[in-house]
């Protein structure tokens, strides 16, 4: 069950647990929980320090930290000892003001800023050149997100559309599996769930797959329903807290990640300057008759 032996980058080591904790066994995702909620004591800890805390064994904690993706429970430490003396910010509960107004603001987006250099950590390079190939090559590409992931599905299907990269986004649930149903093995369905656990977003996945379809999912969990029905997994982390758990951060991060692909699928694809220009001519006399 272990994953990548790869470092995380600097700062991203919390990420990276976050993304594959959901799917480890009970008492290991207890040992993960301890993990991301105290890590600076983790980091001064002993394995048997941690078991305390997670009520397991020590041998519980060493495979956790390898099914995390670490060679074990002293790599991991050393990642965070790392990460702690990286930060070269006061916390936020430290800034004056942070816990209100403008300080509030200003605290709020140095995290987020921190959390998305860490956000590639789960990520492998190899699936997503896989999904960039996959959705420059696609006859037809549609785009599927419900909940809070849906105005991130809207979004990059019309930077797709805009940049000439055809893809449809509907918004109805019975339309995306109806689509997704219709589907080819020359088209790719882009399932987009931070969870990666959302039923009306993985219906129109199992669709796609019983089509033939490429399936590609984006989320922030490394074991989860998504990522088992992908042909590609992209595995993106989502924020440490206190203002940018999970939660508040995947949003985020689903914009700012899709972005990325999708300049990167158009510049595959090619004449995606020519496509953008051709587009905005299009748009102004709609906006400004």
């Amino acid at each position: 069950m272990s994953t990548s032996l790869v470092d995380p980058p600097v700062g991203a080591t919390l990420a990276a647990i976050r993304a594959v904790a959901p799917k480890l066994a009970p008492s290991e995702r207890r040992v993960a929980d301890v993990c991301v909620e105290r890590p600076r004591d983790v980091a001064w800890w002993s394995a048997a320090d941690v078991a305390e805390h997670a009520g397991t064994s020590n041998a519980t904690v060493v495979r956790a930290c390898q099914n995390l993706g670490f060679k074990g429970f002293q790599h991991l430490r050393m990642l965070l000892l790392r990460d702690l003396g990286a930060a070269d910010t006061p916390t936020t509960d430290a800034e004056p003001g942070a816990q209100s107004g403008a300080g509030l603001l200003r605290a709020v987006f140095t995290e987020f800023a921190n959390d998305l250099t860490g956000a590639l950590a789960p990520l492998e390079d190899e699936s997503f050149e896989q999904a960039v190939h996959a959705l420059a090559s696609a006859d037809r590409v549609l785009v599927v997100g419900n909940g809070g992931s849906g105005p991130s599905a809207a979004a990059v299907a019309i930077r797709f559309l805009a940049n000439g990269r055809p893809a449809e986004a509907p918004a109805d649930a019975v339309i995306q599996q109806l689509t997704a149903g219709h589907l080819t093995s020359r088209d790719v369905l882009l399932a987009i769930s931070g969870s990666g656990l959302n039923q009306v977003t993985l219906r129109p996945a199992e669709a796609a797959r019983a089509a033939g379809a490429t399936v590609i999912g984006v989320t922030s969990y490394a074991r989860s329903t998504l990522v088992e029905l992908s042909d590609i997994g992209l595995v993106v982390g989502g924020g440490s807290g206190p203002w940018t758990g999970p939660g508040e951060m995947s949003p985020v991060v689903q914009v700012a990640f899709l972005i990325g692909l999708q300049i990167a699928v158009c510049r595959a694809r090619g004449g995606s300057e020519e496509a953008a220009a051709a587009t905005f001519k299009q748009i102004v006399p709609l906006i400004n008759p």
